[in-house]
């Protein structure tokens, strides 16, 4: 049992170690890099946050319920998420987590900041859900391992910028990715080609313009209560049948 355990969570315990490995490294070029290189390095990441995020959101494109729009679909899962964000107070309680977390463990500076960005950055996207599924129903890792390597180098930007607060980021990795890969088992009957699935190409477009977010957020354009945006992912797919019998 151990050994299935494993096998199924294998792509989350390797980034796991990628984003630790790589916020060790950004820590420790933290006080060697003049700010302008931090704030360069960190500017990238965003950018190419947006063209993820950019890329991602196209896919609500595909996907059509009855005569309704996926993007239309998405805008409503979006809205409708968002409210129940700020009705529950999710960005606020994550930053409250952030904030116990810093005084726990004495972290300075932006603590809660890299702690939210990176999560969010870490499992918000259409490579963790597919690439959780993937490692849970079949074993296969590939698509893990790639989006380890990519948030290990995240995590090096990310952390000369914000410090040790992203590197507690695998504590969500851990419960969020780790929990579908457990789950993915369940929904294999429900969901048999994950990678064209409407209900999959609805929840990777809403994420995509949540990642859109906080590429912003890196940017320092403003700020965007990304996190609050969370149950859209929730609702997209009941938004997605709901249409269908519209």
């Amino acid at each position: 049992m151990l050994t299935d355990f494993f096998a199924k969570t294998s792509g989350t315990w390797i980034n796991v170690i990628t984003v630790a490995i790589g916020t060790t490294v950004g820590l420790l070029l933290k006080h060697r890099l003049p700010k302008p290189m931090q704030q360069i390095i960190t500017q990238g990441v965003g950018l190419l946050t947006l063209f993820l995020g950019v890329t991602m959101a196209a896919s609500m494109t595909q996907v059509q319920a009855g005569r309704i729009d996926g993007v239309v679909l998405a805008l409503i899962s979006i809205v409708l998420g968002g409210l129940l964000g700020e009705w529950w107070q999710i960005e606020a309680r994550l930053q409250s987590v952030g904030h116990w977390l810093k005084t726990r463990f004495r972290g300075s500076g932006a603590f809660t900041e890299g702690f939210v960005a990176a999560s969010l950055l870490f499992c918000v996207g259409p490579m963790t859900l597919l690439g959780s599924l993937n490692n849970g129903l079949t074993g296969d890792d590939t698509l893990l391992t790639l989006k380890a390597v990519m948030d290990g180098i995240a995590a090096i930007a990310l952390s000369s910028s914000f410090g040790i607060g992203v590197g507690f980021s695998i504590i969500v990795i851990l419960v969020y990715q780790g929990g579908i890969s457990l789950v993915a088992g369940v929904l294999a009957q429900a969901i048999p080609d994950p990678a064209t699935d409407p209900r999959i190409l609805l929840i990777t477009g809403v994420g995509g313009l949540m990642i859109l977010g906080t590429g912003i957020n890196l940017l320092q354009l403003t700020h965007i209560r990304v996190a609050s945006f969370l149950p859209a992912l929730i609702a997209a797919p009941l938004i997605y049948h709901v249409a269908r019998l519209i």
